[in-house]
């Protein structure tokens, strides 16, 4: 191989990851939710060592039989909804590269690749009961105690995502009216969001123990006084259950907990909808298909006619 030859290949290795990586700027550019960009972060690192170990070079040497191939492997290790997760970034990427680049008489091959299929499974809250004993191995005077308790009845109370939580201000929340200002939601946008009696107890005393607190600095703070991120959330909830002697749930698991305690309670669909800040009714219709089969459930026990003769 020549020196030119093969300083044209090594560009032309790069071409694929350097591609990748102004995506990911663009997404950043954009304000995507730090949650957002972790998610295409941690999709695309497979592709791209996927394509690189099969000899594909740049974007526009992937085919569909590349991005079939990649798929199928994965469902070898992961759920349905894993594998979908990692077509929907690859899907984006593409799609991106093709309005950027406007390549001259090059296809998107992802538009011949069709999305994989993802059962619908029941999306599973947060059980009750383990979040009880979470709060009861939360119990104490400590800083730590006060925080965490605060945290986890905020996140099963407001419904918010895990990266709208850690996002939010002392100053986005008014104790006395019970609402929270959420700025930071998916793609851009803002609600507002509520708090129950028991959880703004949790959380005045909480902020009792951090005096001088400012309208501006973080609402959920370390030790040390700087910003949760979302790993330490993870590790609060897993702290707190290993306590309690319960399975981890997700973090993702409290927001389910929240909606569907909301519709079993009565709440209807839209409220519900501007509350989790839902772009529209998709996701809901989900968790109102659950619910279905609770009152359904509930008449198989219940019933008068079948418990009158």
């Amino acid at each position: 191989m020549s020196h030119a030859h093969a300083i044209f290949s090594v560009v032309h290795q790069q071409e694929l990851g350097v591609e990748m990586e102004t995506f990911l700027a663009d997404r950043r550019a954009r304000g995507l939710a730090p949650g957002s960009l972790r998610f295409y972060t941690q999709k695309l690192a497979p592709l791209r060592a996927f394509l690189q170990g099969v000899g594909v070079q740049s974007v526009q040497g992937i085919t569909p039989q590349h991005l079939r191939a990649f798929l199928q492997g994965l469902g070898e290790s992961h759920s349905p909804g894993g594998v979908h997760g990692h077509y929907r970034a690859a899907k984006a990427f593409l799609r991106w590269y093709e309005q950027e680049e406007e390549p001259e008489g090059w296809r998107n091959p992802i538009t011949k690749v069709h999305p994989p299929k993802v059962p619908e499974e029941p999306l599973a809250p947060v059980p009750v009961e383990d979040v009880r004993r979470m709060l009861d191995a939360s119990r104490g005077r400590g800083l730590m105690e006060r925080r965490d308790r605060a945290v986890l009845l905020c996140l099963l109370d407001t419904g918010c995502r895990a990266s709208e939580l850690l996002a939010l201000n002392a100053g986005d929340v008014d104790l006395a009216g019970g609402t929270v200002l959420v700025r930071h939601g998916k793609g851009g946008r803002v609600r507002t969001v509520c708090l129950g009696r028991t959880a703004r107890r949790a959380l005045k005393a909480y902020l009792r123990m951090r005096e001088g607190l400012q309208g501006a600095e973080p609402l959920f703070a370390t030790r040390e006084g700087t910003r949760l991120r979302y790993e330490g959330l993870r590790d609060i909830v897993r702290r707190r259950a290993a306590r309690a002697g319960v399975p981890a749930p997700t973090l993702h698991a409290f927001r389910r907990g929240f909606a569907l305690a909301c519709l079993r309670n009565g709440m209807d669909v839209f409220s519900l909808q501007r509350l989790m800040g839902h772009a529209d009714l998709t996701v809901l219709r989900r968790y109102l298909h659950q619910t279905t089969e609770d009152v359904q459930n509930a008449h198989r026990q219940s019933g008068p006619v079948d418990h009158l003769l």
